[in-house]
């Protein structure tokens, strides 16, 4: 029996509604979204594997590809925005039902917006690069509020906190009873936050130096360190499935914003609407080929946008030589993958696929 049918995943319920070859319309529950309750059901129903399922890509659609691949089903992971989009105005109410139904009918109508499903060791790599970016954060806003709370005690403002130096000048602040308790608890913090953050990093630079798509963008890439590597590569995944290289660059949320009025158009900036991890801060050395230069002072070297990114043509040479770039980096790391590209001025280019390096 051939099913086709679209899952709608929630965090204690997942909706699926199905058709079968006899023309036969299914639809219920399983409960509790769990990874033993959907083999079960898989094991049900689809015993021979001979099924079609379509999901969005939203929180919990890894465990369930996951299933869906160890039960032999075939499986289709779809942009929510995409799918909202085909969903057109809504006319009625909107329920569980009716999502795994549109699902469903987008993926009989062959209009199902398809994405792309990262391999295992993408995905372990993708959450150890989020998890750093996250505890980084973290860690930063302890000692922003280090800070303010040294301004609003009319404290002198205090440099390098995480250095000897910048503990002694704490140390000799005139704080307030309260204020002193305020700040060693925000050393501890800071102190535990660096004891998780430290063995992440030298993890995920031991794992860029033996991966050849993270060698080849330390290499090739200027201002891209072996940690940067590691998170674009896994954030970028397989850039081959990229039409062109404006997509990439999209993606990545380094494209640069345009808003003008008659005349007048005000100065553009990254939107930073694609991964965050990969134009967030600890990664944003990324920008250096796409218009982003170092400017350097006698203390410090700071990563500003140059003034003419946004308004001049060489930006957008830059940025495709440098999307190619990363295109032959990255797509030498991951296993041979179909896509069917539209010829489009040769891209995306061809590539040499090895298999990657544990």
């Amino acid at each position: 029996m051939t099913m086709v049918g679209g899952f709608d995943v929630h965090r204690k319920q997942i909706t699926f509604d199905y058709v079968d070859s006899d023309g036969l319309m299914r639809w219920g529950q399983i409960r509790p979204a769990m990874r033993s309750t959907l083999r079960g059901w898989l094991r049900e129903h689809c015993p021979d594997g001979d099924g079609e399922f379509a999901l969005e890509g939203c929180t919990g659609w890894r465990y369930v590809t996951e299933e869906l691949a160890a039960a032999g089903v075939g499986m289709h992971l779809g942009d929510p925005a995409e799918i909202a989009m085909l969903r057109g105005p809504k006319k009625r109410a909107k329920t569980d039902r009716a999502d795994a139904r549109l699902l469903r009918t987008l993926l009989l109508e062959g209009r199902f917006p398809e994405s792309w499903i990262p391999p295992v060791h993408v995905l372990e790599t993708r959450t150890l690069g989020r998890l750093y970016c996250t505890l980084m954060d973290e860690r930063r806003a302890w000692q922003q509020r280090i800070h303010a709370q040294l301004f609003h005690q009319g404290c002198p403002p205090v440099k390098g906190l995480l250095s000897a130096a910048g503990r002694d000048a704490l140390a000799h602040a005139e704080l307030s009873a309260a204020g002193r308790q305020y700040v060693d608890t925000a050393l501890r913090r800071i102190d535990e936050l660096s004891a998780e953050i430290d063995p992440l990093r030298t993890q995920l630079v031991n794992f860029a130096r033996h991966q050849r798509g993270c060698q080849a963008l330390q290499a090739r890439q200027y201002g891209i360190g072996w940690l940067c590597a590691a998170i674009i590569w896994a954030e970028i995944g397989d850039a081959r499935r990229f039409a062109r290289p404006d997509q990439l660059v999209r993606f990545a949320g380094m494209d640069v914003t345009v808003y003008s009025s008659d005349g007048k158009r005000s100065p553009g900036h990254l939107s930073r609407q694609g991964s965050r991890s990969c134009a967030g801060p600890p990664s944003r050395r990324l920008c250096a080929p796409l218009g982003v230069v170092p400017r350097s002072t006698p203390t410090t070297t700071r990563w500003l946008p140059a003034p003419t990114a946004a308004r001049t043509r060489p930006w957008r040479s830059s940025a495709k030589s440098c999307a190619a770039a990363i295109t032959h980096c990255v797509s030498s790391a991951m296993p041979p993958w179909r896509y069917r590209s539209p010829k489009r001025r040769g891209w995306p280019p061809k590539c040499v696929v090895r298999v990657p390096c544990p």
